[in-house]
């Protein structure tokens, strides 16, 4: 017999049954660059019944799980995310572009197009009273350290001060913007907010009601989103600019350290201090973009998912590692007004019955 056969017949012979385990495991194993990545997809999407929507800011209350809702026309709307359900409509809320929330005083506050503010129990959802501070309003936030809610007030071109105790408008402050966007408190007596229209971030002390500092946002322009992180002093600002920008300010000096390109049509930023991810809704080209912080001056994109046209404000829900938007079916109309700033076929009208609460969740997909 010649050796080779002989080696042959000698050599151990392993299972078919083995050789299939071992082959199904290599199958399944992830190929170069196709790792496995939990991205953020559409967990629910809730349509509201109601007439034809019109909507600003969400805020997220964590200890009820409540997402309240600036319906505006419709007043604050109070969507519980657990059961993914209605549960109230603040009363007297009328006009409510946001609601401004104080947990430790049980007390929120809705800010309302007409200069007033509808003051409410947070447990409870009762409105305890109407107040106004001035002739109109668009957004705001709450200040911890002087206990103060702040008003932005674009038509006016103002901010109005109200303390959150009592109730009791304290100041107004002047401001040379018409587009007064989006702020946010540094934890320190200070509020960071955005100027759309002169392309700035304002600094205003609480305290003193004055404005200690004016940055430019360049190349950032027409910044509307904006959110702060206290551990690395840096303001996030998302811009409508024409080539839409997230711009990371340094909050001492003003400096421009970062940008990183986002989608058209942003409304809303939001930072998780926990995770030290940075998220833009950007209604025009309907996504929604996840940012690494990856040290005070270091950014990078981890992921980008398509959400709703309009989709354009958002809330963050920490505990659950969720992104709340809301969109809905709109239309141009040519007989009307249409907002070409925005987009030139921007929706002037939206359907009844159509306004939808959209979460996003974290799922494993492979690329």
């Amino acid at each position: 017999m010649h050796p080779d056969h002989q080696q042959e017949k000698t050599r151990p012979r392993i299972p078919l049954a083995a050789i299939s385990i071992a082959l199904l495991g290599l199958a399944l194993l992830p190929s170069p660059g196709h790792a496995a990545t939990r991205f953020y997809r559409l967990g629910s999407a809730v349509t509201l019944p109601g007439k034809a929507p019109g909507w600003d800011y969400l805020t997220y209350d964590a200890a009820r799980s409540h997402l309240f809702i600036g319906r505006r026309h419709s007043g604050a709307t109070v969507f519980d995310v657990a059961a993914q359900k209605v549960v109230a409509t603040i009363a007297d809320s009328e006009g409510a572009n946001k609601a401004i929330l104080v947990p430790q005083l049980d007390r929120g506050y809705t800010v309302n197009g007409d200069g007033t503010t509808t003051e409410f129990e947070l447990a409870s959802l009762k409105t305890v009273r109407r107040i106004r501070f001035g002739d109109d309003a668009d957004a705001g936030s709450y200040e911890p350290v002087t206990g103060q809610v702040l008003f932005t007030m674009g038509d006016s071109g103002k901010v109005a001060f109200l303390d959150a105790r009592s109730g009791q408008p304290v100041a107004t402050l002047p401001l040379p913007s018409h587009k007064i966007e989006a702020s946010a408190p540094d934890g320190q007596g200070h509020i960071f907010v955005a100027e759309r229209d002169r392309d700035a971030v304002v600094r205003i002390d609480a305290r003193t009601h004055a404005v200690t500092a004016t940055w430019s946002t360049a190349p950032c322009s027409q910044p509307t989103g904006l959110d702060y992180d206290a551990k690395s002093r840096r303001v996030f600002v998302g811009c409508r600019s024409e080539r839409p920008l997230l711009a990371v300010l340094d909050a001492d000096t003003g400096a421009v350290v970062a940008s990183l390109p986002i989608g058209r049509g942003n409304d809303g930023v939001a930072f998780n201090p926990a995770t030290g991810r940075i998220y833009a809704s950007n209604g025009v080209d309907a996504n929604l973009l996840v940012i690494d912080q990856l040290g005070a001056d270091s950014y990078r994109l981890e992921q980008a998912i398509t959400t709703r046209p309009t989709a354009r404000t958002l809330a963050l829900d920490p505990q659950r590692d969720r992104v709340y938007l809301v969109a809905a079916e709109g239309g141009v109309d040519p007989a009307m007004k249409v907002d070409t700033a925005v987009a030139p076929f921007y929706p002037n009208f939206y359907f009844d019955h159509s306004f939808t609460v959209l979460t996003y969740q974290r799922t494993e997909t492979t690329n």
